[in-house]
């Protein structure tokens, strides 16, 4: 498998590859800059085969190690901003290292955690194969036009921010990066229509919604995933003609496998629903070590499709509440409540309780007023009994982590 940089630089030599809040570079900017870093690495003594464990720098030095390491044979393994780096990276001409320029496809390319939102964080080991298949597939669902410009303000150690600079390099199209997100800047860039694709979680949409963007002239899709989406958020992304692609993907999946409504898999993708509800996914894009002996990787979602392959997902099976004898999905509820006007954020847990076992509890984001009893009467509405909150708790905010999912096992101070 050729270097997905080499040939980016070979055909678009002066096209811009990264547009970050520490500069910007050139195709072949990256490429002289990406091989200018794994010289500097080698002469620190990183060898082949290793994994090298990166807090990440802003983006374009970002860039450059993503594209360095695998030419030593190295392996990338993006941590958070707290965690420290390991070994210290360094910059410089460095060495006269051999660099590779072609790779195994089944070699691994990087290693992710996963977003620890029902436990610990486990690493993944995503192969270049993988990578390729995933690119290939984003495409044949979003379209690659020559000119795209790919915004990305997610965290680059989640594996929703990191592949927009993989497939931004398979497909030699530009990925515009924020540090941080920010609602007022996201949406000027939107507005000034200065990309023409962009990743975001629901909970930045809703902020968008909030900081008052009205239109987003040249974009032709927002992948939008992470998490249950507001119904009142599509609808209005929908008045405003905002083009939102709502998507399904794990870190095992190298991101999204399912887009759109009804949610359709993309190229590649199998899906099967197990006996106890849970979804089941092979393909190119999913991580090999991830596969059970079935050969499926068994997701920890529950969901259901229709009888044109079209997947809903349910939620975690590990967050099941029974009670009652009764097993209902907390993301069922929440998506309930996210339909009430008065409802900005909905998170729901199973507590427990002597005579249930467990109880539906809810807790939500008001942007109004809104009594306990009306949202429970809007849930009986669309809900079945057994699955109507019990109670229904006012906060001011919701955990989530980095990537913008619910921490669901810290709501009422679990």
């Amino acid at each position: 498998m050729d270097d997905w940089l080499t040939a980016a630089a070979r055909e678009r030599p002066d096209h811009e590859a990264v547009a970050a809040d520490d500069g910007s570079l050139t195709y072949a900017q990256l490429d002289e800059r990406a091989s200018q870093r794994a010289r500097a690495l080698a002469a620190a003594g990183v060898l082949a085969g290793e994994r090298v464990s990166v807090t990440h720098p802003p983006g374009r030095a970002f860039a450059e190690l993503l594209h360095a390491l695998p030419r030593l044979g190295a392996v990338l393994e993006p941590g958070p901003p707290a965690e420290p780096p390991a070994p210290v990276i360094t910059t410089g001409a460095g060495s006269a290292a051999r660099l590779r320029t072609d790779f195994q496809p089944d070699a691994v390319h990087t290693v992710i955690r996963t977003s620890g939102t029902t436990g610990e964080r486990r690493a993944v080991e995503l192969t270049y194969a993988n990578h390729a298949a995933s690119a290939l597939a984003s495409a044949a669902a979003l379209g690659v036009q020559p000119g795209d410009r790919w915004l990305c303000p997610l965290p680059l150690h989640h594996v929703g921010g990191l592949n927009v600079l993989i497939r931004s390099a398979i497909n030699h199209t530009t990925v515009v990066l924020h540090e941080r997100f920010d609602a007022d800047r996201v949406r000027a860039t939107l507005e000034a229509g200065e990309v023409t694709l962009a990743s975001l979680v629901p909970t930045m949409l809703s902020r968008l919604r909030a900081a008052g963007l009205r239109r987003a002239p040249g974009l032709r899709a927002i992948a939008l995933g992470g998490g249950p989406i507001p119904a009142g958020v599509l609808d209005w992304a929908a008045e405003a003609d905002i083009p939102v692609v709502p998507v399904y993907g794990m870190t095992e999946t190298c991101s999204q496998i399912v887009a759109g409504i009804p949610g359709r898999p993309l190229s590649g993708v199998e899906l099967e629903i197990g006996a106890d509800g849970e979804i089941l996914v092979r393909g190119p894009m999913v991580a090999p070590g991830e596969l059970a002996g079935d050969g499926w990787l068994h997701t920890g979602d529950l969901g259901s499709l229709d009888a044109d392959g079209r997947l809903r997902v349910l939620g975690r099976l590990k967050e099941l509440i029974v009670s009652g004898g009764e097993n209902v999905a907390p993301l069922e509820v929440e998506q309930a409540l996210l339909t009430h006007p008065a409802v900005v954020d909905a998170g729901v847990a199973g507590l427990p309780d002597p005579e249930w076992g467990e109880v539906v509890t809810a807790f939500v984001v008001l942007r109004e007023p809104a009594a306990s009893e009306e949202l429970r009467a809007w849930c009986r509405d669309r809900l079945a009994a057994f699955k109507v909150p019990k109670a229904i708790h006012r906060v001011e905010r919701l955990p989530r982590n980095s990537g913008g999912k619910l921490l669901r096992d810290r709501l009422g101070g679990r």
